[in-house]
């Protein structure tokens, strides 16, 4: 976990170990030489606004954190940070509905850094049925939801696959961000029971796509590839940390399936 409380110098040399570079792999890469580097690490020399930028965009430091250098060099943070509601990010917000609308009738959700679910197109209620309300409620956290004895996992066909590649792309997002949210969502579901499934073997991998994600859902085995989408070259913090999850069926006895539920909820309502 990064300190966020060193001065400017402790905090570009916290994120330079971290992308497991040295000072002459940064140097070169940002284009200035080591004793400067150096200097500016130790606290010798005082970097500019548009040195901090530059040197953040070689470690590819989060927008977040971006703010963060910034205020511990004394300058005003740049990057500002709106709910999705805000008017300013209406454009992106009709964008975010417009995807996940035409993504019925399969699943889709806008998540926040943190897998909380902040907006999603309603698809396939059944996929929730026999989830405790707790993990219901919002804000619903995707992480908590997949793995927790309580919510999907106990229906996960491929449960140790599904949460091998999770909890990978959770750890990997550690790894970028430093978030402290995140270490301690690591620790927490990390620690949800694993199950007694095996990991499908490489043979069984060999017509896939992407790591399948198979659930029973009305009694049936339905198989779907998830797709992540992300805004480019945001400068809003909330659109820098914002990912879209799509799911599509990965066979066509699936596709027919949610066809058919879908159907019948709307013949219920």
């Amino acid at each position: 976990m990064l300190n966020r409380t060193q001065p400017v110098g402790g905090l570009l040399r916290q994120w330079r170990q971290r992308r497991r570079l040295s000072q002459l792999d940064l140097a070169g890469d940002a284009g200035i030489s080591t004793r400067h580097l150096s200097f500016v690490e130790t606290g010798r020399s005082h970097p500019s606004r548009e040195m901090l930028l530059h040197l953040s965009d070689q470690l590819e430091v989060p927008v977040r954190e971006r703010n963060v250098l910034l205020v511990a060099a004394g300058y005003a943070p740049i990057f500002p940070e709106r709910p999705l509601a805000d008017p300013a990010l209406a454009a992106a917000r009709a964008a975010i509905d417009l995807v996940l609308d035409r993504q019925k009738p399969y699943p889709a959700f806008a998540l926040d850094r943190h897998w909380r679910i902040v907006a999603s197109n309603a698809a396939l209620p059944q996929l929730y049925e026999g989830v405790a309300s707790d993990l219901l409620e919002p804000p619903l956290n995707a992480m908590r939801l997949s793995l927790h004895p309580n919510g999907l996992a106990p229906r996960i066909v491929n449960f140790a696959e599904w949460r091998a590649h999770l909890l990978h792309r959770l750890r990997r997002q550690v790894e970028l961000t430093a978030d402290a949210a995140l270490i301690e969502l690591l620790r927490e579901v990390s620690g949800y029971p694993a199950g007694g499934a095996c990991p499908v073997q490489t043979a069984q991998l060999e017509h896939e796509i992407a790591v399948p994600f198979r659930i029973k859902v009305a009694g049936e085995v339905l198989c779907f590839f998830s797709m992540t989408t992300v805004f480019g070259t945001p400068v809003d913090v909330m659109l820098s940390e914002l990912a879209l999850e799509l799911f599509f069926p990965a066979d066509d006895t699936t596709a027919e399936a949610v066809r058919q539920l879908t159907a019948t909820t709307s013949r219920a309502n």
